[in-house]
């Protein structure tokens, strides 16, 4: 096939999908393409929340509390939505990035990073009600459907995580959760959940005021240059003046006034800014370790397990600091302490799998890899769950293992090709 073929084949596809694939926007009413069926987008979600928590710092778990709260403010902006009836869900994500995201079918995070900066349970709501949004007028699946048009249905096998050396990419499904969280909406998918989410607000009983003052905050802090935002909520939400003014527009026209919940507010994150000073001290050690100044890292990391010793994360990272100043036993006791408080995120077992692998304790070193790839599947587990394969000859189990890890990308798939055909050979 020639590419003029193509390009004509290409365009009859497209066509065909607009002509057979026209639906009505749930929330605005307008028609729009819709290749995706909602059972599919009801499955997506479901599918790659858990995944997508997990990559993006995994459940905020010391608060209980908190996770309720902010699932109840949720749920109140959710029955005033334009879909009602699909399975909302919302968690407290353990990362400081201030950031918040929603996947298909109405699976919605917002990070305790983001919950710090803010005032009141209106902004909350302000917040919570933009992704509700987000999720009803299927803004994810229609970049979905974007991406499936542009590369005629190949999807990437895989995800980098940047600030993770030893995850390697994420693979599978989960790499799409996860592209999807961090993906940037365009002006007009943000614009559309302010306006929506701002009724919401209106109609559950809070101040709508809050969502102008909010975004003036995020225009502000833009303008500044802040680095925490920049990298989180204005890396997939782009603040504007635009917002601002249209925002305003609406209020003027429906009526500021009503519940703000200061006092609820802060009282619900009391606990979260009592532990402030912990996170404060393990962001510090990690860009610490990052610079390589281990022993400044290891300090801080120490003070963070002072002030809160049930933080699983304190103890990934000081495992992280101890193995790589080769001192593998002590890594293996906080990897292990890390698991033990919260067994199902994958970050901590592959740790604690690698760590194994290194001191030869090949089955323990399996079971955490294996472990880690229930939840979040990456090329790094695959590609050493290979060689524990070859340790323990079982020859077709390493081939599987490497044929995996060989899909990905980067050094770690050249090796996996690398040790697959030396497999293969012999």
């Amino acid at each position: 096939m020639n590419i003029h073929t193509g390009l004509r084949y290409l365009t009859v596809i497209i066509v065909l999908a607009f002509l057979s694939g026209c639906t009505v926007n749930p929330v605005t009413g307008e028609k729009q393409l819709s290749l995706i069926p909602e059972s599919q987008e009801l499955s997506i979600g479901s599918e790659q929340y858990k995944p997508t928590q997990q990559t993006q710092g995994g459940q905020f778990y010391l608060d209980p509390d908190l996770n309720q709260y902010v699932s109840e403010v949720g749920q109140k902006l959710a029955k005033v939505s334009d879909r009602p009836d699909l399975p909302y869900e919302f968690v407290v994500l353990n990362s400081s990035v201030p950031n918040a995201w929603a996947l298909p079918g109405g699976k919605i995070a917002i990070n305790r990073g983001l919950l710090t900066e803010l005032e009141d349970e209106a902004q909350l709501a302000s917040i919570l009600g933009h992704e509700i949004v987000h999720a009803a007028a299927r803004h994810s699946v229609q970049r979905m459907q974007q991406s499936t048009l542009i590369s005629l249905g190949v999807a990437g096998l895989g995800f980098a995580v940047s600030d993770n050396e030893w995850a390697g990419l994420i693979m599978g499904g989960a790499a799409m959760g996860a592209q999807l969280a961090l993906a940037q909406y365009s002006q007009g998918d943000e614009l559309e959940s302010d306006h929506y989410g701002i009724r919401y607000m209106k109609e559950a009983g809070y101040d709508p005021q809050a969502a102008v003052e909010l975004q003036e905050i995020f225009v502000r802090l833009s303008e500044g240059r802040n680095p925490g935002f920049i990298e989180g909520m204005f890396a997939t939400h782009p603040p504007s003046q635009k917002r601002v003014n249209e925002n305003q527009e609406l209020v003027n026209k429906i009526g500021a006034g009503g519940y703000r919940g200061k006092d609820e507010y802060q009282k619900k994150l009391s606990f979260l800014r009592d532990l402030q000073p912990a996170y404060d001290a393990h962001d510090e050690a990690l860009k610490l370790a990052s610079d390589d100044k281990l022993d400044q890292a290891l300090a801080k990391v120490n003070e963070a397990i002072r002030i809160e010793p049930e933080e699983a994360a304190f103890y990934s990272l000081r495992g992280r600091i101890y193995k790589a100043q080769d001192n593998e036993k002590k890594a293996e006791a906080d990897f292990d302490k890390a698991t033990s408080l919260y067994p199902e995120m994958f970050t901590y077992q592959l740790h604690s799998g690698l760590n194994a692998l290194e001191l030869n304790k090949l089955d323990k070193a399996k079971e955490r890899l294996n472990k880690a790839n229930e939840t979040v599947p990456t090329s790094i587990a695959f590609l050493r769950l290979g060689d524990i394969a070859v340790q323990q000859n079982r020859r077709d189990d390493a081939i599987q293992y490497y044929s995996t890890a060989a899909k990905a990308e980067g050094q770690v798939a050249q090796e996996a090709k690398q040790k697959l055909a030396q497999l293969t050979q012999n």
